[in-house]
């Protein structure tokens, strides 16, 4: 006599949440997995069925059925820990490994440690080195860079740029302005493959040049509107022309404060008697080797991530056109960069970078 076939009686609403799961691209595979599992056994499906169907073990549909009678979508999220494998190293040993991670060099004679590295030298399995570094945010294999301005009028300038921010003045608009230079129009040699469900896309390390453009961007600090222009080169011509061309397009009766950086193009005697004929344009310099106080480079970062990286053109009118368009997209719903950092909060951070840095060196 046949067994009878088990039929999971689903809670009121999980089956559109375990549908919902099912259908979503970002839903973990294994969820996915035991989602399949229990809307097969509430449509009717035995066991063997299932397993049959979803390529898994009938210990495996039983595990997740029981887990979903006993405790609904949270059995289905939930994974119980594992016994796994006893620690290998106890505290004294784990203060050795962190202490020859920051203090000794490899014995390859390379200038950091690599996790194999480490474990040979203390005799553990590289996971185990992986598991303590990720415990106390040890990244070895990367650095991160920095500058520290040596502008002896760092203070005064910090004030300046960072009250345009938090305090603009009033019936005036406030630009952050840059040039992105040497835009490069590449075409890729082989035609790449689109991302896939388990594969990312590609394509070929290698490239050909079709040409450059620099991009001039004025970052509306209120309202977060870019205006732009693509032009070949980034001279003092080409940015005055820029400069004409914003002046001309804020209303008459507003004054324009423009937050600019270090650049000598910026700094010609041909700019400042282009500011003399326009009194109501006021340049503000960032200190030298600090660009990160110009908002406009929150904006280029955006652009190349979201669009320049990727972006295979076959000419630099090509190239214009799809930096035009992301601009174009992004202006018809623009949202500002809110800036958070007090000058004091500033001044505290850079007067313990050079502590630091003088009690090292």
């Amino acid at each position: 006599m046949p067994l009878p076939i088990r039929v999971l009686a689903l809670r009121p609403g999980d089956r559109a949440t375990l549908e919902r799961w099912v259908r979503s691209r970002t839903t973990p595979q294994r969820l996915v997995e035991r989602a399949r599992i229990v809307l097969a056994s509430a449509d009717g499906l035995p066991g063997r069925a299932i397993g049959e169907r979803l390529q898994v073990s009938r210990p495996t549909v039983s595990r997740w059925l029981d887990r979903y009678a006993g405790a609904g979508l949270a059995g289905l999220l939930a994974d119980k820990p594992r016994s796994g494998r006893p620690k290998q190293l106890d505290a004294g040993q784990e203060a050795a490994v962190i202490r020859k991670t920051l203090e000794e060099a490899p014995p390859d004679g390379g200038t950091h440690w690599s996790g194999r590295l480490m474990a040979r030298a203390v005799g553990v399995h590289q996971t185990t080195i992986a598991r303590l570094w990720r415990a106390h945010g040890l990244k070895p294999h990367r650095v991160a860079y920095f500058k520290l301005s040596t502008d002896p009028e760092f203070v005064a300038k910090l004030r300046d740029v960072v009250g345009l921010y938090l305090d603009p003045p009033k019936r005036a608009v406030v630009f952050s302005v840059d040039e992105k230079s040497q835009i490069q129009a590449l075409d890729r040699t082989q035609p790449g493959l689109p991302l896939k469900k388990g594969r990312a896309g590609t394509f070929t390390h290698d490239y050909k040049r079709h040409g450059t453009t620099t991009l001039f961007a004025a970052l509306d600090v209120a309202t977060g509107r870019i205006q732009h222009a693509c032009l070949p080169r980034h001279r003092r011509d080409e940015f005055l022309r820029f400069m004409t061309r914003l002046e001309r397009r804020v209303p008459k009766g507003l004054g324009l404060h423009v937050i600019l950086d270090n650049y000598a193009t910026h700094k010609t005697p041909e700019v400042e008697q282009w500011l003399r004929r326009h009194p109501r344009v006021h340049f503000h310099f960032t200190p030298t080797s600090a660009s990160w106080l110009n908002l406009v480079e929150r904006f280029f970062s955006e652009l190349t991530t979201r669009q320049l990286r990727r972006l295979a053109v076959t000419s630099v009118a090509q190239l214009e056109a799809a930096i035009h368009r992301y601009i174009a997209h992004r202006n018809a719903d623009p949202r500002p960069f809110t800036w958070t950092a007090s000058v004091k909060s500033i001044l505290a951070k850079v007067r313990k970078a050079h502590e630091t840095l003088a009690s090292l060196h």
